[in-house]
């Protein structure tokens, strides 16, 4: 079953990464970045329909949790998910130590897609979601990644305890962001690394937190006791890059 994507942006990384895309459906008269989909489109022999403003605002009327389709939507097949296995295949191809982020109920699609914008820029070999109580790929979360939701990998596993346990016996350290832990910046975050970011509100579970090696905090001089996910997980991403490339 076909998805719709909106939105210049998303549209253009799909583009851009090979995605199969069946039709654009585009707004007459565009210009700037819709004339370069539009290129990029015919290049690939994708099939284009022109149509006005209003037929592309009933198209994305028809998504239930609304989209700003800037004049631009692709009817694209379903978002993939991968294997863990396909995510340490993809540090191992690289030479590089394994880099990953575990979401322990991430629920909010806009957070989901920040955290997948993230991983990509700070070099996150790929995301671990649970099955259960967890939002997956939707149209928002491709929004909420400006396109990044094409370059990096998102593995969903009917049990993220398991995982866990899987990925220390291949030599995996996992650490959760939580409160009462070491500070994030004194702690080697160098070699095979795993972050566990908790859900909104409820945080890391408890049987989760048993399992990791390590907690990690990051200090609030404020008087709020802590940040958004996926705040709190652009932070340490990119203290694990910092202390990589430092390395």
């Amino acid at each position: 079953m076909s998805n719709i994507l909106f939105g210049r942006n998303p549209v253009l990384e799909a583009l851009k990464s090979g995605r199969e895309i069946e039709k654009l459906v585009m707004q007459k008269g565009g210009e700037g970045s819709a004339k370069k989909i539009e290129a990029m489109a015919r290049d690939r022999k994708i099939p284009i329909q022109f149509a006005d403003k209003a037929a592309l605002d009933r198209i994305a009327a028809q998504v239930s949790e609304g989209s700003n389709h800037q004049g631009v939507a692709a009817y694209v097949s379903a978002y993939q998910y991968y294997e863990v296995d396909d995510l340490l295949d993809r540090a191992a191809k690289r030479g590089e130590d394994p880099f990953l982020i575990l979401l322990d109920g991430i629920e909010d699609p806009h957070n989901l897609g920040a955290i997948i914008r993230t991983a990509d820029g700070a070099g996150a070999h790929g995301i671990i979601i649970p099955k259960r109580r967890a939002v997956g790929l939707t149209e928002t979360v491709a929004k909420a990644s400006a396109g990044a939701v094409e370059y990096v990998p998102v593995a969903k596993v009917p049990n993220l305890a398991q995982t866990i346990d899987q990925l220390k016996a291949k030599g995996v350290w996992i650490g959760a962001c939580d409160m009462d832990g070491s500070n994030y910046y004194e702690k080697d975050l160098t070699g095979p690394m795993a972050i566990v970011i908790g859900g909104e509100g409820s945080g890391v579970s408890r049987l989760i937190r048993e399992k990791c090696d390590f907690i990690l905090s990051i200090p609030m001089e404020g008087r709020i006791s802590s940040l958004n996910a996926s705040n709190a997980a652009a932070v340490l991403m990119y203290d694990i890059n910092r202390q990589r490339n430092g390395k």
